[in-house]
Parts: C-alpha cells; sequence; structure tokens
C-alpha cells in the first residue's frame, strides 16, 4: 500500500527541550503548531500526494481527509472511490489500485504513532520525538509558511529519516510534508485547510463495496 500515509513507527524517548538550540526559532514554531492542532474539533483539507521512487516508478494521489476526535478518514478522488477510514472502533483500507478485490480491516490504532493521521505523526508531543531545526521561510500557494526540518531523536525508530514540514504563518498548520523514507521521497501538500468543522456521521463510515472482500488484518 505504498499510495497510503501510514508509517510504522514506534514511541521514543522524550528529550529535553535543552537540546534545541535557543537561537533557533523551530522549536517555538513547532510547539505553537502542536497547540493549535490540539485546540482543534476537526479539520478537513485537501491533499495531493507524490511518492517519489527511483526504482519502481512515481506515484501521485489525491483527495480530501477529515479529522475529529479519534475518527480520521482519507477519501481519494485519484484514484477514485479508494478510502481510508478509521471509524473509531476499526481502520478500514480500500485501495484497489494496489490491492485489487479486497478491503483490509484492522483494530483502530491506539496511538497517533501508529495511525494514518499524518499529522498526528509529528505535531503530537513534536519535542519529545523530534529534534527540530529552522530550514527558511518561503512561499506555498500564495502563503508564507516557515520551513522546518525534524529529526528522529532514536535512529532506526521510525520508516523515514527526517522529515521537512512549512507552517503557514497564520494558521499555524502544515501546508505542505516531505519525508525522506530511504529509497524513496514523500511529498504532501495541503490546501482549503477548514478547521473546526462538522461532519456528517457518512464522512466515518466505510460501506463495503459489493463484491469486495473483508479480509482483517
Amino acid at each position: 500500500m505504498r499510495r497510503t500515509l501510514a508509517l510504522v513507527a514506534c514511541l521514543v524517548l522524550p528529550a529535553a527541550l535543552a537540546a534545541q538550540t535557543s537561537s533557533d526559532p523551530a522549536p517555538e514554531i513547532v510547539t505553537r503548531a502542536a497547540r493549535i492542532y490540539r485546540g482543534l474539533s476537526g479539520l478537513q483539507a485537501d491533499f495531493r500526494q507524490k511518492l517519489e521512487d527511483k526504482r519502481l516508478g512515481d506515484q501521485s494521489s489525491k483527495g480530501t481527509m477529515y479529522q475529529t476526535g479519534t475518527k480520521f478518514a482519507m477519501r481519494f478522488s485519484d484514484p477514485a472511490n479508494e478510502a481510508i477510514v478509521v471509524d473509531g472502533l476499526k481502520l478500514w483500507v480500500y485501495t484497489p489500485s494496489d490491492n485489487p478485490g479486497v478491503v483490509l480491516r484492522y483494530p483502530a490504532p491506539s496511538s497517533p504513532v501508529y495511525g494514518y493521521n499524518i499529522l498526528d505523526w509529528f505535531l503530537t508531543s513534536p519535542l519529545d520525538r523530534y529534534r527540530v531545526t529552522f530550514v527558511s521561510t518561503e512561499t506555498i500557494n500564495g502563503r508564507v509558511a516557515d520551513a522546518v526540518l525534524l529529526q528522529p531523536l532514536v535512529p532506526g525508530e521510525f520508516q523515514f529519516r527526517r522529515a521537512t514540514l512549512w507552517f503557514d504563518r497564520g494558521d499555524g498548520l502544515p501546508r505542505r510534508i516531505e519525508t525522506d523514507e530511504g529509497p524513496q521521497k514523500r511529498i504532501v501538500e495541503l490546501t482549503n485547510l477548514k478547521p473546526n468543522g462538522t461532519f456528517p456521521a457518512s464522512t466515518f463510515t466505510f460501506k463495503v463495496p459489493s463484491g469486495v472482500k473483508v479480509v482483517d488484518q
């Protein structure tokens, strides 16, 4: 399932803020983003994802992601009708372009580190998990954003080696995420962010398509 946003990882050990350079604005930028993110009652955003892989070729996808509480959904428009849904009880992964004829059903993730919500990976206790370093200030889709490099404090604990996030100067939320995953690089761009929205129950309900087999994992 190379198209999904899953990164299998383990919890890492806490680290003191003293490890950060006091003159580096990155800890303040990331701490602000985490505080804003934790304060949201819900979030909707359009995403475009590109997986660059010199061995297997590049893959691209797009759609809309939704979150409220412990529920999360990625509804793809390309490839059409594919979905990743955490309904609070189960995780459903339906990506027939990679795994035709089946939907994979898992127990709901018990920790954001094991989940599919890419924002949770980086904005849940980020200074306990990463060494953060300011990179640059850039314009992303017409918005001023600060780029910050996040490196796992324990090498090998995550599938990715490092990640760069561009945090919007206005609302503090990420607009672009790049992860170095060894032989491949993942690029996710988020647009049309709508914080604190409400969603119909169907957003976080997965309906098994006719003729598709459910495979428990």
